[in-house]
């Protein structure tokens, strides 16, 4: 765990300020469910926040309490710009670099002249002059919990920071069933119950909201669906004609890969998924037990994230990008082979 400069923010935040939270690019439920209860927590305590994020979020998540205050940076530019502006201090939650934000935003940051706080739990975070990361952390839901007790600060947690806290916290732990979920997040998640979170009505809202044309793209999908035994890993490619034949929506595509890992065997999955607005193959890695998705994206596909759920992308084409992905197996099989299921 990293705690740097966790006191002297704490006196900072002593007088109101004006502050920005800002959560990664695409969005997904532990950034809106963080950020959204960072502000709600930081508003309670007299302070005027805004969350900013890069791009849309899922329609799924549209229901969090405060979503509607939150500005996109790509087309509400004028109000994010303004709000950075007058900032006192910049949030970075659930990313742990500027990059993560995409270029546009993040060029706008690295003119900030002011200070970042972060609280993350993503492996090998940049250098800021506030941050608290911990990477065996489920969640950063659970971190900013975690970040309001040592600030003795729970009774501040209402029903709205309670069901935003257990949104993320539970998109993040695949509805609690990953190895990274401990005692402690069950304590956590149980205190949140009591505060005030409705887990039935939290889960029908984020995982029983199918559109017709989300789950005809599932099945697109697991028709694409291809298993390498060999190497225990199986991988999942959508284009973008797959993807406008189905009338795509921002997170129709949110845990398809979670598909191809619960085959019986299989200890590496990975989605491709053409993304022409990015012109690239966006890449999500899946593995089981010992295998480190963290270090294999990184080393091959410019990504990273944690040692059983990584990101990555490709600026080749989608046959290049699963070519290189088949190709670099068999330098892995040894690793693939004697990783483990707890």
């Amino acid at each position: 765990m990293i705690l740097k400069g966790f006191n002297e923010l704490k006196v900072f935040l002593e007088k109101p300020r004006s502050i920005v939270i800002v959560g990664h690019r695409n969005p997904d439920g532990d950034a809106m469910g963080s950020t959204l209860a960072l502000k709600h927590y930081l508003d309670k305590k007299g302070h005027n926040c805004t969350v900013v994020v890069p791009n849309e979020y899922p329609e799924f998540l549209h229901w969090l309490p405060g979503s509607e205050t939150t500005f996109r940076f790509d087309w509400q530019n004028n109000q994010s710009q303004k709000a950075i502006n007058r900032s006192d201090i910049i949030f970075l939650l659930d990313f742990n670099a500027l990059h993560r934000v995409g270029s546009d935003m993040q060029n706008t940051l690295e003119k900030y002249p002011k200070d970042f706080a972060m609280i993350d739990h993503h492996q090998q975070p940049d250098d800021v002059k506030y941050m608290y990361s911990d990477v065996t952390i489920c969640s950063t839901c659970q971190m900013v919990y975690q970040f309001i007790e040592m600030n003795n600060d729970l009774d501040l947690i209402d029903a709205d920071i309670a069901t935003c806290l257990y949104t993320g916290i539970m998109t993040d732990t695949g509805s609690f069933r990953f190895r990274s979920t401990t005692s402690t997040t069950h304590r956590i998640i149980a205190a949140l119950i009591d505060k005030g979170a409705k887990n039935d009505k939290i889960h029908n809202n984020v995982y029983d909201a199918n559109s017709y044309n989300r789950l005809l793209l599932l099945g697109q999908a697991l028709s694409n669906l291809q298993i390498l035994p060999s190497y225990k890993t199986a991988y999942i490619t959508l284009t973008s004609e797959e993807k406008k034949r189905f009338d795509f929506q921002k997170g129709d595509t949110e845990g398809v890969v979670n598909y191809a890992l619960s085959l019986k065997g299989i200890i590496l999955a990975a989605i491709f998924i053409e993304d022409n607005e990015q012109k690239n193959i966006k890449i999500s890695f899946r593995s089981k037990g010992s295998f480190s998705v963290n270090k294999f994206s990184r080393n091959h596909f410019n990504g990273g994230g944690h040692d059983n759920a990584a990101g990555g992308k490709s600026s080749d084409s989608m046959s290049e990008t699963v070519t290189k992905f088949v190709t670099l197996l068999p330098q892995y099989k040894k690793e693939l082979e004697t990783s483990y299921e707890n």
